[in-house]
């Protein structure tokens, strides 16, 4: 369900811990060594000629050894030494990038940041030992020049730089995790793996009803704006909420008469007397920016013991609160970056120190959407979720609004409910099989097979 994601700190726990450390270090660096050749010659076989750019440190002593490997295995070999300031890297087929490893961090120095350069715009693949250069593996954060590796093999467990945005974007080509003897030690961070989580939202059971089954409330819909409404609550009651209510202007509710069928229409007046009947706020979609709305937000979040997720307009303005009902911030980078004051390219660089970030400063769940959305909480490291191209389309961050929404409904811990949404968003979008002109409404209509298909 949860794999593990490690830091460069962890990874170096795990290695003092091998029997006879650090002695015994040139043996791992064999082992490392040789699981990155047989990588090269197994999944790049038609590459004769070899470049190996090798730094001064642990990682380049693991290129060394896959160079010398690789030349025993027939292939023409280059090293680049490139603490010895050699930057020619021939005519290869392949390069195999071993310049920097966990231990970098900041921006490389100019000669590096060359030599990265080069090897980017030689046109050939790539393959990265342990992380691409540039990256920083504790964080996935990118500060300068880095290698944009076709294929990574990394050692003992893949490191967060891999799993999170922008380093997740320079590991384009699956990661080889390699077996080098370490045994496990803790991680703070973790990969949501496949579906399984899934397994963890409550199923109907015969003793249900309509309420206890899930009951949400969508506080949101204003005009222009009823289809975000209208969008959470059809996917929460495709997340199996038995009763979806949505409380919106009085002009809005002839419209969404029309959008959702099943869901109860309440004017934004009744809200809290609507709330009576919720076991979950669904807050924002559509909702308006105004103060009166920000108000509203507020005093719904401070009078009410029920879940909610928050979204969308009901982020705008948003100052911390004080409530001990579980609660999920659901924010984009634009979004996370006006609750921080920064700017969103700040967010985008910089995603789990501005994760780390929220968490603290409203002490709850939360959730930040994206490529490896990401999902943090009070006392945890990050959970990071698979995330899928077609999603990037109006509308969807509703869907998965109105999915969160679900969960909480039906008891579930925060942090789970909102990884496990952002799963079932996911896997929703994959199993409508469409690569382009995807609709949020295709991914509502596609979470009932996801939730109940095989895990």
């Amino acid at each position: 369900m949860f794999e593990p994601l490690y830091t460069a700190a962890e990874m170096r726990a795990a290695e003092e811990r091998f029997p006879g450390y650090p002695e015994t270090v040139p043996e791992l660096m064999e082992r490392a060594g040789k699981a990155v050749a047989d990588h090269v010659l197994q999944s790049f076989a038609s590459a004769t000629r070899i470049t190996v750019v090798c730094g001064g440190g642990n990682n380049g002593g693991d290129g060394r050894v896959a160079a010398r490997h690789l030349e025993q295995a027939g292939r023409e070999v280059r090293v680049v030494d490139a603490k010895a300031g050699e930057t020619e890297l021939g005519e290869p087929d392949l390069i195999v990038d071993a310049l920097f490893g966990t231990g970098f961090s900041g921006e490389p120095r100019e000669d590096a940041a060359r030599l990265i350069d080069a090897v980017n715009a030689f046109g050939v693949a790539v393959v990265a030992v342990d992380v691409p250069s540039g990256v920083d593996a504790s964080t996935g954060e990118v500060a300068g020049a880095a290698v944009d590796a076709d294929a990574v093999v990394t050692f003992h467990g893949e490191k967060v730089g891999l799993a999170v945005a922008p380093g997740a974007f320079l590991a384009r080509g699956p990661s080889e995790v390699a077996d080098i003897g370490l045994e496990p030690v803790p991680t703070r961070h973790a990969r949501v793996a496949g579906k399984e989580i899934l397994s963890l939202v409550p199923r109907r059971s015969e003793r249900d009803n309509k309420y206890t089954a899930g009951s949400v409330l969508v506080v949101g819909g204003s005009r222009g704006m009823s289809g975000a409404a209208a969008l959470a609550a059809r996917a929460a009651f495709r997340a199996d909420a038995g009763y979806v209510a949505i409380a919106a202007p009085v002009e809005s509710i002839p419209v969404l008469e029309t959008l959702v069928l099943e869901a109860v229409k309440r004017p934004l007046e009744d809200v809290l007397e609507a709330a009576g009947r919720a076991r979950a706020l669904a807050l924002g979609p559509g909702l308006g920016r105004a103060d009166e709305q920000r108000a509203l937000v507020r005093r719904l979040l401070e009078e009410t013991d029920l879940p909610a997720v928050v979204d969308a307009d009901a982020l705008f303005g948003l100052e911390p609160f004080s409530r001990s009902a579980p609660t999920v911030l659901t924010p984009h980078s634009g979004e996370l970056a006006r609750l921080l004051g920064v700017d969103a390219a700040w967010v985008d660089a910089h995603r789990l120190e501005a994760l780390d970030r929220a968490v603290q400063r409203f002490g709850c769940v939360v959730l930040l959407k994206g490529w490896g959305t990401l999902v943090g909480a009070p006392g945890h490291g990050a959970l990071v979720c698979q995330g899928w191209p077609t999603l990037a389309t109006a509308g969807t961050g509703d869907v998965l609004t109105g999915i969160v929404a679900a969960f909480l409904s039906k008891g579930m811990d925060a942090r789970l409910a909102a990884a496990a949404a952002a799963t079932a968003h996911t896997w929703a979008a994959r199993a409508t099989q469409l690569e382009d002109g995807l609709i949020a409404s295709d991914v509502i209509e596609a979470l009932p097979g996801v939730l109940r298909g095989p895990l």
